[in-house]
């Protein structure tokens, strides 16, 4: 039994169906309407760690992505795009999981930057992507339950594996206080024509980022650790708005569709481990991803099939 119906609890009940367990999710709310759906979805290991298995697992999901996007179904777009910075940096510590990268040219680069780089990533049109995901998960045999949980204790009473998916929600089911929400706002516009994504996480004015899809862009945004109101504030979208048109004047007069707010489950480090509460039970935790749910989410799935294989072979 999964606990959470995000991309991370999907990804983890299609790897277990394959490997032929039987999967369930209990989840307080459905696919579409997790923190998975406000994501802008592009390929990139944001605020989560450590360093050396999260470039594992972000180069297993880059190349599960890559080979999805052949199924227009999945709404997965592969985009060029960069990342710059007002000073000059070194080589990235994700560099060896994504093949296809260079350093940026000065040509390349907005007023006021001075360094960056250049490389291809997947764009995950959320929407799709979670009902392609839910799809799959049913065809393959899989039920999603959409239940309250007030602990894990709760689903461990009638299941003797428990993989725990549940994000945010793990600071009180798993009773884990490292867990805190990073709020992240992003204004939707329609697509003006903009092909390259663009992220700017130390510019002087703040964060900004421009991720293109087939028909809109997510403009973002911003990564307030410990804030939890869900409801977007004007002001902070006037801002969004106004650091990513500094970047890309293509924005200028761009129609407004949409303002998200997500609540990204930050943790000192992404918690992948199984525990043994009891004899003959399991629970194999999958949480605190930070901002690279997506990015993580088939390398932690694998691995998630992996421990549960060990406590129970299929």
């Amino acid at each position: 039994m999964i606990v959470g119906a995000g991309v991370s609890g999907l990804s983890c009940g299609i790897r277990l169906l394959e490997a032929g367990y039987r999967a369930e999710i209990w989840a307080r709310d459905l696919p579409e309407r997790t923190t998975s759906s406000v994501a802008a979805a592009v390929w990139y290991p944001y605020k989560a760690y450590p360093e050396d298995l999260v470039v594992s697992w972000s180069g297993a999901t880059y190349r599960e992505l890559m080979a999805l996007r052949a199924d227009p179904a999945t709404g997965i777009l592969v985009r060029t795009g960069y990342e710059i910075f007002p000073w000059a940096v070194d080589e990235p510590w994700w560099r060896a999981a994504v093949p296809g990268y260079r350093r940026i040219s000065a040509a390349e680069l907005p007023a006021g930057y001075v360094d960056g780089y250049v490389f291809d990533a997947p764009v995950i049109e959320m929407p799709i992507y979670l009902g392609y995901l839910q799809r799959r998960f049913e065809q393959l045999g899989g039920r999603i339950s959409v239940r309250t949980l007030a602990n894990l204790n709760e689903a461990l009473a009638g299941h003797a594996t428990v993989v725990n998916c549940s994000g945010l929600g793990a600071r009180e089911l798993a009773a884990d206080s490292s867990v805190f929400p990073i709020r992240g706002q992003v204004v939707r516009v329609a697509q003006p024509g903009i092909e390259r994504f663009v992220l700017d996480d130390y510019g002087p004015a703040g964060v900004a980022y421009i991720v293109p899809r087939s028909s809109d862009c997510i403009l973002g945004g911003t990564a307030d650790d410990g804030a939890t109101e869900l409801a977007p504030d004007m002001s902070t979208a006037e801002g969004i708005f106004g650091r990513c048109l500094a970047l890309d004047e293509r924005l200028r007069g761009a129609t407004v569709l949409e303002h998200k707010v997500g609540l990204r489950p930050g943790r000192p480090t992404v918690r992948l481990e199984r525990e043994t509460p009891a004899d003959g039970q399991a629970v194999v935790h999958n949480y605190g991803h930070g901002g690279a749910g997506i990015t993580l989410s088939w390398g932690c799935a694998d691995e998630v099939a992996r421990l549960v294989a060990e406590a129970r072979p299929a």
